[in-house]
């Protein structure tokens, strides 16, 4: 009884072990030739048609959630000038990259855990390797890179319409002036607050791939299998991005010093 339970409270550490030598591996087999180029444009291409229009969506109320709550919030010190760089700080430095990170993990990291998942339990990356090709090199490094790079460009995106729905909602329902919210950018907000915000998504989109891709090559147990994998990674994936998020933000916050008004 006492070994079953001693099993049970190991495995996680055991399967953050395998994880972490999975990225490893991931990481040398990007320095390794050839390069799969046609893979890699195919994968950031499918990823970036499932994940634009709902990124999308979701970038409007957050910008109006964040505009509504800061503004509510400034308004009762008596600091409405300043509801705009409030705003842009906590949409650009926080909501973005969280928001293109859960879209990536729920829609992209999905698909390639089903995808791997798929080819593993039909034994085709035990053929590839015994053809002599690299499964992680082959077809996990260019996902891993495509997710990267979308995560980035949806990042901007988000960063820009939340910005917008943040300005429309403020104008419009919370009676702010249009010169007030635009001038009021720099009061808080610094060019280092854009750089981590997109160094966040750089390196959550690396984190879903790598979870994802990972879940799916070890996939077993047929179709229910990969079933599982796929719900696993998902759920790993948020996990760990909070727990990032927040380690990131600490030290950002620590090296660069919030700018005061």
């Amino acid at each position: 009884m006492a070994t079953l339970t001693s099993s049970r409270l190991l495995k996680p550490i055991g399967t953050s072990g395998k994880l972490f030598a999975f990225a490893l591996d991931t990481f040398r087999q990007l320095f390794r030739r050839p390069f799969q180029t046609r893979e890699f444009i195919q994968q950031a291409w499918f990823l970036a048609s499932v994940t634009i229009v709902p990124t999308a969506l979701v970038a409007i109320p957050f910008g109006a959630v964040i505009a509504l709550q800061v503004g509510g919030l400034i308004k009762q010190f008596g600091a409405q000038s300043f509801t705009g760089s409030a705003s842009v700080l906590a949409v650009v430095q926080q909501a973005a990259p969280i928001g293109t990170a859960l879209l990536i993990a729920g829609a992209g990291g999905s698909a390639i855990a089903a995808d791997l998942g798929a080819r593993k339990i039909r034994e085709e990356l035990d053929a590839m390797m015994v053809l002599g090709i690299d499964p992680i090199q082959r077809l996990v490094v260019p996902r891993v890179l495509a997710c990267m790079m979308v995560a980035v460009f949806l990042n901007g995106m988000v960063s820009v319409v939340g910005v917008a729905g943040g300005y429309v909602f403020n104008v419009g329902l919370q009676g702010g002036t249009p010169g007030a919210y635009l001038a009021s950018f720099t009061a808080l907000a610094q060019l280092p607050d854009l750089w981590v915000g997109l160094f966040k998504a750089l390196l959550f989109g690396m984190l879903a791939a790598v979870v994802a891709a990972y879940k799916g090559v070890n996939a077993n147990g047929g179709p229910k299998g990969v079933g599982d994998a796929v719900n696993e990674s998902v759920v790993i994936t948020f996990v760990l991005l909070f727990i990032v998020n927040f380690v990131v933000s600490a030290i950002y916050l620590q090296i660069i010093p919030p700018k005061t008004g």
